[in-house]
């Protein structure tokens, strides 16, 4: 069984999010090993300017480092990043596997997205619109398309 760990800033306050993460997460347990690692977020000021911005996302990415496996694929999620459709997302999951991968971690950034070493460190980077979400629906969004990745990897029906 693969592990899945989805690294990600910021604690979800809003139940309706946390309820829709639990039941992803009880049907992955089917099919992975999954761990959602939270790092503490860093107050953006508003109108803070580039630096001030820099230095949060820098902290940010302190923190993520710390928890990065050296042994795992390391997959950020990042808007200019590769666009897969579901069944290629698929493959791609089953493709890190195959090639010795038994843990994949997902990068999830705060508001301001992922600071650059982050960026530099991943072996890949996904983007699933070019538009942006909140990282709490970008969440849930994550976990819903890993789910049915399993799902159409196993041969098993998912609604279109």
């Amino acid at each position: 069984m693969s592990n899945i760990s989805i690294l990600c800033v910021g604690k979800i306050k809003e139940k309706y999010w946390n309820d829709a993460i639990a039941e992803y997460s009880k049907r992955l347990s089917r099919y992975c090993k999954l761990q959602i690692i939270e790092v503490a977020d860093e107050k953006t000021p508003d109108n803070a300017p580039p630096a001030i911005e820099e230095q949060i996302k820098q902290k940010e990415a302190d923190r993520i480092l710390k928890h990065i496996d050296d042994h795992a694929y390391v997959c950020a999620l990042a808007i200019d990043g590769k666009k897969y459709d579901s069944v290629a997302f698929s493959d791609f999951i089953q493709d890190k596997g195959l090639k010795g991968y038994s843990h994949i971690q997902f990068v999830i950034g705060g508001s301001l997205g992922l600071h650059e070493s982050i960026l530099k460190r991943a072996d890949s980077h996904i983007s699933f619109s070019d538009m942006t979400f909140p990282h709490q629906m970008m969440r849930v969004i994550l976990l819903e398309q890993i789910y049915r990745g399993y799902k159409i990897s196993s041969g098993e029906p998912y609604h279109k």
